[in-house]
């Protein structure tokens, strides 16, 4: 039988050790296990299974213990009395400590190397905390983490109108980053949307100001340049506490419908430039030799001046030298320059003058044919015909005389020769 069995006189606890089974008391008479019965066992090792009621109730106990409450009687109600001694702000107190304790522990954060954190109080700007651990009081300060050290950017493509009426497609890209944290923080809403913005403002107000064709062309680093220092110009003003680190434009060209057209009067552009260069070259290679040139005519020009000049003066020096001797021997000289002036005259001429007359006997020498032998054959030929066309008379009278002229010549030679003493 079961040892709670209805009816059964086995009510044994299969949890205690030495419980009485319903034997007879000292009295002979068998035990119940009424609340006398209880009583009677206090002392007893009747242990049954664990209450969680009870297991509860203990732990209140202690807490209110720790609280500064107690129990009166064992921990038992006598009398309907109440606990005296509980402190009723203890639970709340330790609620209020806790909770203290976990805002605090919110409050710690870290800062990364590479941000720094803008803290508003109450969403007024307060500090600029840097990089390592930093606390501030959760839920009355705002931190915001800024990366200073990232380098943002930014590109665009717009079609825009130039100064001479085209329009023209440019494609820019900006980079950038933030330099003032505070300012990037609390001074624009949108610092990415401001920034694409003033990149418009900037690069329409350059390329509204520049012809298509320097656009196209040679004007792309003018116009970055232009466009970078507007645009930071702009920032300033705004106090968006950004620093622009490059402007690039990546391409520019004319609209599809008409960019075919705009190829070819590129090319047309580079052809005169290239024929341009061609002409300068030509200039560069042909100038040098022109100035050589006519530094040289310059100095035969100066040359042909001196040697004439020299002459001037050599023959002024002459005619001087023999005006002094005429004034000493006006005949002797007088018959001197008229045999110069005739040598002169007749030097180059190829006739010969004789005088045939019978007093005056005359040997000829044919001193053309002389001059003939140390020229061309065609003179030579020629004084050859000059001699065969003279008259054989003279040429016999020459020879009949040929021996009293060398007696005559002596005669003739010797009262010269006193004349020109």
């Amino acid at each position: 039988m079961a040892w709670n069995e209805p009816g059964g006189g086995n009510q044994h606890d299969p949890w205690s050790s030495g419980g009485r089974r319903g034997g007879n008391d000292g009295d002979g008479n068998r035990g119940s296990n009424n609340g006398g019965g209880n009583n009677g066992n206090k002392g007893g090792n009747n242990q049954g299974p664990p209450d969680l009621d009870e297991a509860l109730k203990k732990f209140q106990d202690k807490l209110n213990s720790m609280l500064g409450g107690g129990k009166k009687g064992g921990g038992k109600k006598t009398g309907g009395g109440s606990d005296k001694n509980r402190n009723p702000f203890a639970l709340p107190g330790l609620l209020v400590v806790v909770a203290l304790a976990i805002w605090a522990a919110m409050g710690f954060y870290l800062v990364d190397q590479s941000e720094r954190g803008v803290v508003l109080r109450f969403g007024e700007y307060q500090d600029t905390v840097n990089p390592g651990l930093q606390w501030n009081p959760p839920l009355i300060d705002d931190v915001r983490m800024v990366n200073v050290t990232r380098v943002r950017s930014l590109s665009q493509t717009q079609s825009m109108l130039t100064r001479d009426e085209n329009i023209v497609e440019v494609e820019i890209s900006a980079q950038y980053q933030v330099a003032n944290p505070r300012d990037f923080v609390l001074n624009v809403r949108d610092p990415a949307i401001s920034i694409e913005n003033a990149l418009d403002s900037a690069l329409r107000h350059v390329v509204g100001g520049t012809d298509m064709i320097d656009i196209l062309t040679s004007g792309r680093e003018i116009l970055g340049s232009s466009v970078a220092s507007r645009l930071q110009s702009y920032l300033d003003n705004y106090g968006a506490g950004i620093r622009l680190q490059t402007i690039n434009i990546e391409s520019t060209s004319a609209p599809e419908p008409v960019i075919d057209a705009f190829d070819d009067v590129i090319r047309a552009r580079e052809d005169r430039q290239r024929t341009i260069n061609q002409g300068i070259a030509y200039a560069n290679a042909i100038i040098p030799e022109a100035q050589g040139q006519a530094q040289r005519i310059v100095e035969q020009g100066q040359g042909y001046r001196e040697s004439v000049v020299a002459e001037a003066q050599g023959q002024a020096n002459r005619f001087n030298s023999l005006l002094t001797e005429y004034t000493n021997a006006p005949d002797i000289m007088r018959e001197r320059m008229y045999l110069d002036t005739m040598e002169d005259v007749l030097g180059n001429s190829p006739k010969v003058l004789l005088d045939v007359s019978e007093n005056a006997p005359l040997m000829y020498l044919p001193l053309d044919q002389m001059r003939g032998r140390s020229g061309n054959q065609g003179r030579s030929s020629s004084s050859d015909s000059s001699d065969e066309q003279l008259d054989p008379n003279v040429l016999e009278r020459l020879r009949n005389t040929q021996g009293s002229s060398s007696s005559s010549s002596n005669t003739n030679s010797s009262s010269i020769r006193r004349e020109g003493r």
